[in-house]
């Protein structure tokens, strides 16, 4: 904790929190940043991130709304920037992609400006994930190749981690498994050498999914619960609902229909609590995909309904068409 006699600058405790993924710590020095006077836009804007971290999405974005503003009054760009970046993850995460798309153009442009290569491909990354979840192969593939281009000339772990993540994905929906392979050891080889446990856990979600398309259960399973608990020592709760999210997948591919909808029911909860609205509508198809196997028809309709209507707010045009293949095999 910070005390009102530290010399050094007061809100470096929580960059220090950040910096080590140490989330509920960083929102902790904030609040005692708060209570000494210490309040500015950059602490505003490391809360925000810390928030985001955790699922915690309602306070991230009023803090991150409150950190732009000032930093737009301050002329600050830099300040700005990774705000709109930020918001527009906020945005993505609750299914607005309109609104993440218009903070991430923000972001782009601001840093192009600027010459930040930095943020501009944390925010070249972020738009890819809009253009892959709209259907947008070829933008989705464009603007993660640049990014990575970005990162690995930075030198930026992270960033090539969560992009090689993101590419692992799109090529796993390809069926392009050597690609898709090649990508996921990437992601999971960077976020190691990084050793951020929440990171971590990501790409090893990825990995597993990428053993479940090609019906390596067993695999999948182990690579999970190495995932399960990275998630919990880095208190992911989004993460954890995640990876519960694919144990359901697991489980049904396994014949355990009961465990497969009381995972996917926990992992809808937790993603309707934090208010992230594609891991409520992947688990939703789940709950529908269960009851269906069990044979309450009248309930699997009900989630099949929730599921796809969900997927079309969102945009989703490649998961609901996924989803609706599934439910008529």
């Amino acid at each position: 904790m910070t005390f009102p006699g530290d010399v050094r600058d007061p809100v470096e405790a929580l960059r220090d929190a950040i910096r080590g993924a140490r989330w509920r710590d960083a929102l902790a020095e904030y609040a005692a940043l708060a209570v000494h006077g210490h309040r500015s836009a950059d602490a505003d804007l490391l809360a925000a991130t810390a928030a985001t971290r955790l699922g915690e999405y309602a306070s991230a974005r009023a803090l991150a709304r409150g950190a732009h503003e000032r930093f737009r009054r301050q002329a600050d760009g830099d300040g700005r920037t990774r705000a709109a970046n930020l918001l527009g993850v906020i945005a993505w995460e609750q299914g607005e992609l309109d609104l993440a798309r218009t903070h991430y153009d923000e972001a782009l442009q601001l840093a192009q400006g600027a010459g930040d290569a930095l943020l501009w491909a944390r925010a070249s990354n972020n738009l890819g994930l809009v253009a892959h979840l709209q259907g947008d192969a070829a933008g989705a593939a464009g603007r993660w190749r640049e990014a990575l281009l970005a990162y690995q000339r930075l030198g930026d772990r992270r960033g090539a981690a969560e992009t090689w993540h993101n590419i692992g994905i799109a090529r796993r929906w390809e069926a392009a498994w050597a690609d898709a392979d090649h990508a996921t050891t990437e992601a999971v080889r960077h976020a190691e050498l990084l050793g951020d446990p929440g990171l971590l856990a990501l790409t090893l979600g990825g990995r597993a999914e990428l053993h479940l398309e090609r019906g390596e259960r067993a695999l999948a399973r182990r690579e999970l619960a190495r995932a399960a608990e990275l998630a919990r020592a880095a208190e992911d709760e989004v993460e954890q609902a995640e990876i519960d999210r694919l144990l359901a997948v697991v489980a049904l591919q396994d014949g355990e229909v009961a465990e497969a909808e009381r995972l996917a029911l926990r992992s809808h909860a937790t993603a309707e609590r934090a208010g992230v609205a594609l891991l409520g509508a992947e688990s939703a198809a789940l709950v529908a995909l269960a009851r269906r196997a069990r044979g309450d028809t009248g309930g699997a309709t009900r989630w099949y309904e929730s599921a796809v209507a969900a997927f079309r707010r969102l945009g989703a045009i490649a998961f609901e068409q996924r989803f609706l293949e599934q439910y008529a095999a």
